[in-house]
């Protein structure tokens, strides 16, 4: 709401809010998206792919906005980045190579990595799983792949990588595990896997690192689409926009637990390091 404030409209004066959280369960997705579609507001705002998707399937006439998504394109939300075409336009943090600067970042904390998992919320190839996986051939570094969704398959995900020897784990689907932060940090500490996230929430509850766009920038950024279309601007006429703005985030306390030093250079690169 901030960026909305900043743009002018207040709640409750010349502004309504129908706030809809599926708490991390992805199956309430759908019915929350046809509540609002049915609701005919003005715009849908969506972080995440499920929801973006879930939205899609809802309505192909009310606007959407993307607050945060990896491959819009890839995931048939778009048409294109310049002319999105339909009715969704918005931000993606697809641009940098994010995965192939993730496993650099984690080969500096652990020279001896021969084998990092990259869990993620489904089997969709996403493109920071992409990369992971191309940069991670090209340094001789096996990826294991693991799926999971629900607290109870994360926790049976945890067991089966360290069965497999994963020396690291590399976590995407940022929005999908808006509410398991503090499950997959303690679940990398018990299994002793240096971890790797892409948004910095998961280093303030306990990862060990993250390196990432600031979400928090496009949530701001999200706004200025919302006030555009609300002015009569057409959706597939906006541009959508790629994160451009990157943090890296290191948790000392978390890297004492684990036994691994942080080297110096890793440090100096940091936009914030947690004691």
């Amino acid at each position: 709401m901030k960026g909305m404030r900043e743009l002018g409209y207040i709640e409750s004066r010349n502004l309504v809010v129908e706030s809809r959280f599926a708490d991390g369960k992805l199956e309430r997705l759908s019915g929350l998206a046809a509540e609002l579609a049915q609701l005919k507001v003005d715009v849908i705002v969506a972080p995440g792919s499920p929801a973006i998707s879930a939205a899609q399937k809802a309505t192909s006439t009310i606007p959407i906005v993307m607050a945060s998504t990896g491959d819009p394109l890839g995931s048939g939300f778009v048409k294109s980045l310049a002319r999105p075409g339909g009715n969704i336009t918005g931000l993606s943090v697809m641009g940098g190579d994010t995965g192939a600067k993730q496993l650099e970042l984690l080969r500096s904390v652990v020279p001896k990595l021969s084998r990092v998992a990259v869990l993620a919320s489904s089997a969709t190839n996403s493109p920071t799983t992409r990369s992971v996986q191309v940069a991670a051939q090209k340094a001789g570094v096996e990826t294991l792949a693991a799926q999971a969704s629900t607290p109870q398959e994360i926790e049976s995900a945890f067991s089966m990588l360290a069965r497999e020897k994963a020396d690291a784990v590399i976590v995407s689907s940022p929005s999908t595990y808006a509410q398991q932060h503090r499950q997959i940090a303690e679940l990398a500490l018990k299994y002793r896997m240096p971890s790797m996230f892409q948004d910095r929430v998961n280093a303030d509850a306990g990862g060990l690192m993250s390196y990432g766009p600031k979400f928090t920038e496009n949530w701001l950024r999200a706004a200025t689409y919302v006030d555009k279309i609300l002015k009569g601007a057409r959706p597939g006429d906006l541009p959508v926009e790629q994160s451009v703005s990157f943090e890296l985030v290191v948790n000392l306390k978390t890297a004492k637990a684990l036994g691994v030093t942080i080297p110096q250079s890793v440090l100096a690169r940091a936009d914030e390091v947690i004691q």
